[in-house]
């Protein structure tokens, strides 16, 4: 934590960390696109650039939000894993999700994940931190034993597939033409 802080309002604190776009969009991937590895966040849809990446992965870790560990599989490759108090940032992403859909130009696509967590309620939010904890901590971090029925994600990849049929379905084809 920077020791030149301004204040000691939580929000301003806060926004030590994530003041900038690239912090939350950075979690917002590792958290809902399940990326582990510094190339399938690089390959994210806002293009970040590699050094300021590499800066906000270096600040997260610094921050407790993720854990970095060398990748088994690849000498030269490192995971990164959430941590507690990332995984507790699920509600804030579901109430930045619902807002920008009450507020802002998105897609289908992009809403369809959001409106499963947002119809779910904290009840679906706590399953969804719980499959989190499951993947980034080990089984031992669950709180709760897992719901039978699909996974929160498989729900919320099943809503995205089904937004993105249905744009598929609505696109002109060559035969209309």
């Amino acid at each position: 934590m920077r020791k030149d802080t301004r204040s000691s309002c939580p929000i301003s604190l806060s926004l030590e960390i994530f003041g900038d776009r690239w912090t939350l969009l950075v979690l917002r991937d590792v958290i809902f696109a399940d990326a582990r590895h510094f190339r399938e966040l690089l390959a994210g849809p806002e293009r970040i650039s590699s050094n300021v990446l590499a800066d906000r992965l270096a600040a997260l870790v610094e921050h407790g939000l993720l854990t970095k560990a060398d990748d088994p599989s690849h000498k030269q490759k490192v995971t990164y894993s959430l941590t507690e108090q990332a995984i507790q940032l699920v509600p804030v992403f579901v109430q930045l999700n619902v807002w920008g859909i009450r507020h802002l130009p998105v897609t289908d696509v992009h809403t369809a994940r959001a409106e499963v967590l947002a119809a779910g309620g904290p009840p679906v939010w706590d399953a969804f931190m719980d499959e989190l904890r499951e993947a980034h901590l080990g089984p031992h971090a669950r709180q709760r034993p897992a719901p039978s029925g699909p996974t929160v994600a498989a729900r919320m990849q099943a809503a995205c597939a089904a937004a993105l049929d249905r744009v598929d379905d609505s696109s002109p084809s060559l035969q209309d033409h």
